[in-house]
């Protein structure tokens, strides 16, 4: 009993070691050098500050369109430097749109060792990358009828990407999504964080920026160290303008990395704030050589008395959008409560399974950056859960199928045997059917041959063979109780033939 307890309060402990790891605090830090984001996105000259794009790629002031809605177009966009942060998570607000019902071919987030091509052959960018790559796919190759699709794909810089499976064998996760021709811009966000990989997902149906919902986790996934950041597109037969508006990234550090990570110099605090307030001065004369380039465009607003008020029918659509969008997030809310219980639900099994592991004698390792993580293999996941119940409810349907089935025979057997009383005088004397009469004689012609065939062989067997009987006494048969079985039989036969007819007389006469 004391060995008993001492090993609940070492798994006790250890859980409460693993529980205050796992909830350390996050610190997260914007990293403008990986990042662009609109207005004046594209400078004068076209270039993208801390980026380089090619192929067909277009940069503009509001967004970067990677591939323009023609055939067989291709363009990517790079970052110069290599990330130096080993967490990170990346937002992308994008909007792929086109004329035709279905589109092509998609558009990717790379995380690679070594910038791509501009004009590559899996998206826009190299085959055989090292890293990673988020794809959002919006051709059926396989006519499977499973796209748009966002998936995850990590290469190692050996394997070739297979676009006829349209990656089906190599994915590492993914979700079903359409992110095409939506009211509001599409938004990604990638997370990847103690060798996890999250991937949300915003459908662009409305405006509100906290309308994630999650499209899949990866655990276990270790990525080289030191990559560059990549958009890329395509198209193909079919086309759509892949618009990449913004894109921002931010490096996560934990509580350990942040105390003894780097700090930010009074210098270069200095230096950032004066580059922004350059910024600022030379936003101010853009606006003021605008307003003197074009002033028919400047309207008075205190005299425009339009803006201040609405018609009816403005009013009743905008309290319609209002309704729609209040529902949208009590949806929302409840969808991430759900999120929250199942992820819980994951974490308290895997350090449930941790904890007994280590209590065998496996010494627990720390998560370093770039190196694997072993995690505790689940018992069942959110999509076994999601089979169980639907096999239940199928079988529920079915046993009340069956039970309706069984209800309705019993009625009608019912009906039948109501309907055979009313009328059975009349059956008493109804006539059997000749045919039936000849059969059944033949019948019993047959059995009585059989009968006599059976009793010449045991009469013409010889009793005793090498003086043994050949049948004892008390365990044979005699020839008048076979007799007698046979014609109880054929008396059982005739009664349910009787029985038989009587029914298909009543059935026709109830119909």
């Amino acid at each position: 009993m004391a060995l008993i307890n001492f090993e609940l309060s070492v798994c006790a402990l250890l859980l409460c070691i693993l529980v205050c790891a796992n909830t350390q605090t996050i610190h997260r830090r914007f990293e403008y050098k990986f990042s662009f984001k609109p207005p004046y996105l594209a400078q004068k000259d076209g270039s993208v500050p801390f980026w380089e794009y090619g192929g067909n790629a277009i940069a503009s002031g509001e967004s970067v369109r990677l591939a323009p809605s023609l055939r067989s177009q291709k363009g990517a966009i790079w970052t110069k430097q290599p990330i130096n942060f080993d967490w990170w998570e990346v937002d992308i607000m994008f909007k792929i749109t086109g004329r035709g019902r279905i589109g092509a071919d998609g558009l990717a987030f790379w995380y690679t060792t070594q910038r791509g091509d501009y004009t590559g052959e899996v998206f826009g960018s190299s085959d055989r990358w090292n890293g990673l790559a988020v794809i959002f796919d919006s051709f059926d190759n396989d006519n499977k009828h499973n796209n748009p699709y966002i998936m995850a794909v990590v290469n190692d810089g050996t394997k070739i990407f297979d676009h006829k499976s349209d990656g089906a064998t190599q994915l590492l996760s993914g979700c079903l999504r359409d992110f095409r021709n939506k009211p509001f811009p599409t938004r990604a966000r990638i997370e990847y964080y103690m060798n996890t990989l999250t991937v949300y997902f915003h459908n662009g149906m409305t405006s509100n920026e906290a309308d994630y919902e999650l499209c899949f986790r990866a655990e276990n996934v270790v990525l080289p160290r030191g990559g560059h950041f990549g958009l890329s597109a395509a198209t193909g037969g079919l086309a759509d303008d892949h618009d990449v508006i913004h894109l921002l990234t931010t490096s996560l550090y934990s509580t350990q990395q942040q105390s003894g990570g780097q700090q930010i110099s009074s210098d270069e605090q200095q230096k950032l704030s004066q580059e922004y307030q350059e910024y600022q001065k030379k936003l101010e004369q853009q606006k003021e050589e605008y307003r003197k380039e074009h002033p028919d465009e400047v309207r008075d607003k205190e005299g425009d008395f339009d803006d201040w008020f609405e018609s009816d029918g403005q009013r009743e659509l905008r309290q319609i959008f209002q309704g729609q969008g209040q529902i949208h997030d009590v949806l929302r809310d409840i969808n991430k409560k759900v999120d929250e219980v199942i992820g819980k639900q994951m974490n308290s099994l895997s350090m449930l399974t941790a904890v007994y592991s280590q209590s065998q004698g496996q010494p627990a390792q720390p998560v370093q950056p770039g190196q694997q993580v072993q995690m505790p293999s689940l018992p069942i996941g959110r999509h076994d859960w999601d089979a169980l119940v639907a096999n239940n409810q199928l079988m529920i349907n079915t046993i009340a199928e069956l039970k309706g089935f069984i209800i309705e025979v019993s009625r009608k057997s019912d009906s039948l045997l109501a309907g055979a009383g009313a009328a059975g005088g009349a059956a008493a004397g109804a006539a059997i059917n000749p045919q039936f009469l000849n059969e059944l004689r033949d019948s019993v012609n047959n059995i009585k041959q059989t009968v006599a065939t059976v009793a010449q062989r045991m009469t013409n067997q010889p009793q005793f063979v090498n003086n043994q009987p050949l049948c004892p006494e008390p365990s044979c048969v005699s020839f008048t109780g076979l007799l007698v079985v046979v014609a109880v039989q054929l008396a059982i036969m005739f009664l349910y033939a009787m029985y038989k007819e009587r029914k298909e007389a009543q059935a026709k006469k109830f119909f």
